[in-house]
């Protein structure tokens, strides 16, 4: 069977209030100035900027950073995240026809936590995050994890994300990537504007 795998955060999830509060709260405890949500979450997709130069100022995330960041998201991870309008009818057209799996740049704990209580996790075979791999997006490494765990080769396999590191983790792996246009980032003509067009270059693509 062909498989789709989905980003999670801005794909699937629309939790930028979530990472943008997460964020902020440890920007808070370092002395640091909030950062507005827009910003934030077109940094976190951006692939050429580094992440902890961007949020916190230090050329690699600290011990420090890495507990305040864990400890808040651990406890509001699943306070105000909701999925995108059409997205669980969509899982539920497509969960017959392909095999689905995520590809997640988060912690799979949290993954597992929030796709748990938004009740899609039962629609996908395998759930994979960053502590999974060595190397994350946008790195094909998470997508090689996805498909030798659910059984399918990389040619019958499709990802479906928001975000440039996506597009470069699909480029990295050698398989086919669909950007949507309703998460973190802004393709314009590049990417799928609604779910109707997205179901259309799935069947297009795979």
């Amino acid at each position: 069977m062909k498989l789709i795998i989905f980003d999670m955060d801005g794909t699937l999830i629309d939790s930028g209030n979530v990472i943008t509060n997460t964020i902020n709260f440890v920007r808070k405890n370092l002395g640091l100035h909030s950062i507005e949500k827009s910003e934030m979450l077109v940094a976190l997709n951006d692939p050429s900027i580094n992440g902890a130069e961007f949020f916190y100022g230090t050329t690699h995330f600290t011990e420090q950073q890495t507990k305040l960041f864990t400890e808040y998201y651990d406890e509001h991870c699943i306070s105000d995240i909701i999925l995108y309008d059409g997205i669980k009818e969509l899982l539920e057209e497509l969960k017959d026809e392909y095999k689905l799996g995520i590809a997640t740049n988060a912690n799979s704990i949290y993954a597992h936590k929030m796709l748990d209580f938004l009740e899609i996790k039962e629609h996908f075979s395998f759930i994979a995050g960053a502590d999974m791999v060595e190397h994350p997006k946008p790195k094909g490494d998470i997508l090689s994890l996805v498909c030798q765990t659910v059984g399918t080769k990389k040619e019958c396999s499709i990802l479906v994300g928001d975000s440039k590191k996506d597009l470069y983790a699909a480029n990295d792996f050698g398989i086919d990537c669909i950007l949507v246009n309703w998460g973190f980032s802004d393709h314009f003509s590049e990417a799928v504007c609604d779910i109707e067009n997205l179901k259309k270059e799935i069947k297009k693509r795979i």
